[in-house]
Order: C-alpha cells, then structure tokens, then sequence
C-alpha cells in the first residue's frame, strides 16, 4: 500500500509549490482565509474549493453520506494511508474543478480512476508514486530514521483536512474518512453563501474546548489574473489616448469590447485617469504577489534544506575547543531555574 507518507506543513506556500511543481497544476495557488469573510473577497474569485483543518477527536458524525455511484463525475476518494489528508484534500478540490488545467500527472490520474470506487481511488492515490514523491518533497529532515510507523495515542494532537466544493449545482464536504460525501446544501452560483454556514456550524461545535483551526482556499492563480486584467486597461488607455490626441482609435486592439470613449476630450481625459489609477493598483498587486511568491519560494527552500551536517559539525567543533560540555551546563542550570520559578508560581 505505498511506502510512508511524511507529515508536512499547513502552510499556503507548501500548498501552492505542491499544486504546481509537484502535480504540475498551473495557474492555481493556496490562499490562507482568516476569516469566514475573506472568501467572498474579489481577489480570492474565482475560489475553486475550501480546505479546513481542524483538531481530529474522533467523534461520531451521525450526518448522511452520498453514494459515490450515484456521482460519477465527482470526485470522491477514501483515504487508506495516513499523513496523506492534506494531499488528498488538495487532490479533492483540483479534481473537482473543471476549470483547472491539470497538467498531465493528474489529467491522466482523473482518467485512470474515473470509474474506481471510493476505496480504489484512495489505494490509487496511495500506489501513485508522482503523487507521493511530490507530497515527501517536503519531508523534514530528521538525524535519525525510524522504520517503524508510530501510531497516535490520546495524548497526541491529531489534525485532519477535508475540503468544501461546488459539483453539479450542490456543495459538498470531501472527507476521505467517511465513507462517501457529504451534501452540504444546494446552491446557484454563489456556492460559498452555502459552505461558509457550515464551516461556521463546524468551527461553533468545538469552540469552547479548542481555537485551532485553519481555513484555505485554492483559487485562481492572481498574478495572472492581474495581467490579464492590465492588459484590459492599457488597450483602454490606447484608444482613450487616440481620443484625446484627435487621433483616429486602432480597430484591432483588444479588450476593449463593451467600452465605449467619450465624445469630448474632457470626458476621455477624465476616463484616462480612471484607467492610468487602475493600472497603478494593478501593478502594486501585481508587485505584491511577486513578493509573496518569492517568500514561499525562500521558506520552502529552507524547509527543504538539511541542516543536520552543519549542525553536527558545529557541535564536534565546539567539543574539540572545550566549549560543548560548558554550554551544555549552563542550558541545563537556566532550564533548572525556569523550572524552579515556575513550581513557585
């Protein structure tokens, strides 16, 4: 059933590097949602699913499910393999999103397992070496290797990702623990008006005894849309600028369909403003994302580093100056005292 699956870190950057280096998803990317709010903001459209983690306790959720048969064209896979709920939970959202090009590891993966059961799609998730390789991309790195698997006891903290999408006019919750989806409600176009109550049900069910959770969402990839958008504004400005200098407007220009000059110099002049502030904004968005890019592409540089030779060396070479046992003395006499203080308090 497949080799080990590494835990990895629920972070928008780990997510987004995974959905595009790793399954070769373009044009998509994590975005974190701090609030319920924040996905019906216009930057985060179009939002092609929501993924929610929460603390796993194991309790009995008497809710219906749905016959994986009775929905061929969704999506639904049974998760055999531990460490892996992230993963299935992103594969949940991008397989359920006509939208999305996905790229040939996952395009042909979908077709592979269109007509496998629930527990098949799981085992094929599991056996998918692409699929694994890409999530183990971001293993940690650990001085010491253990072969044998370690099962969680009640002392542990468990976390586990499902993920909320729009199919066929109906949003459904995706947990591969149950046995099929969950039909959270019926909508039209404006789906998350009918997964934001629910997470909210499911967020007020353990508020009293627990405040972790964290909600992202997988949407569009928004540099892109950015550039698309500017490209819109800099055609407008060409023939508002055609307008103004009394010059006749280029006919092949595009993205200018629907937008209508005005018939004097000062209104055209007023409409080059509108458009010239537009593309000052677009291109603080555009500059903002680039940033936010390249601190994930640095964090998950970092994460992927291994650090234990150099730390290893460094500690030999404090041991053959004399300096290791010292420091080593004083660490253990500060955490005595702090100890000490706080059997006090």
């Amino acid at each position: 059933m497949g080799d080990n699956w590494c835990t990895i870190e629920s972070d928008p950057g780990v997510f987004t590097e995974l959905m595009t280096e790793g399954f070769g998803v373009p044009g998509v990317q994590m975005e974190e949602l701090w609030s319920l709010d924040m996905a019906v903001e216009e930057k985060n459209a179009p939002m092609y699913g929501l993924i929610f983690l929460f603390k796993y306790t194991g309790e009995k959720d008497e809710r219906p499910t749905e016959e994986a048969a009775d929905l061929p064209d969704l999506f639904f896979a049974n998760q055999v393999i531990t460490n892996a709920c992230a993963t299935q939970a992103i594969l949940a959202v991008l397989l359920n999103s006509p939208e999305v090009d996905l790229g040939g590891t996952l395009g042909e993966f979908k077709a592979f397992t269109r007509e496998f059961p629930p527990d098949l799609k799981g085992l094929a998730i599991s056996n998918s070496d692409s699929i694994r390789t890409a999530h183990n991309g971001f293993a940690r790195q650990e001085p010491f290797i253990s072969e044998e698997a370690r099962t969680a006891t009640k002392d542990d903290d468990v976390f586990h990702f499902i993920a909320y999408v729009p199919h066929g006019g109906r949003v459904y919750e995706l947990d591969g623990l149950k046995k099929g989806p969950i039909l959270v409600g019926e909508c039209e176009e404006d789906w998350l008006s009918v997964a934001r109550p629910a997470i909210q049900q499911r967020i007020n069910q353990y508020a009293s005894s627990e405040i972790q959770f964290n909600l992202m969402a997988i949407v569009k990839n928004r540099k892109e849309g950015y550039q698309a958008e500017m490209a819109v504004q800099e055609a407008r400005k060409t023939v508002v600028d055609a307008k103004i200098n009394g010059q006749e407007a280029p006919m092949d220009v595009d993205g200018t369909d629907g937008f209508v000059v005005a018939a004097d110099v000062p209104g055209a002049e007023a409409q080059r403003a509108d458009v010239m502030a537009k593309i000052a904004e677009l291109q603080v968005n555009i500059r903002t994302e680039e940033d936010k890019f390249a601190a994930w592409k640095q964090e998950n540089m970092r994460r992927k580093h291994n650090y234990i030779p150099f730390v290893m060396a460094l500690m030999k070479a404090l041991a053959e100056k004399g300096k290791l046992a010292p420091m080593v003395d004083k660490a253990n006499a500060k955490a005595a005292e702090a100890g000490a203080a706080a059997a006090k308090a």
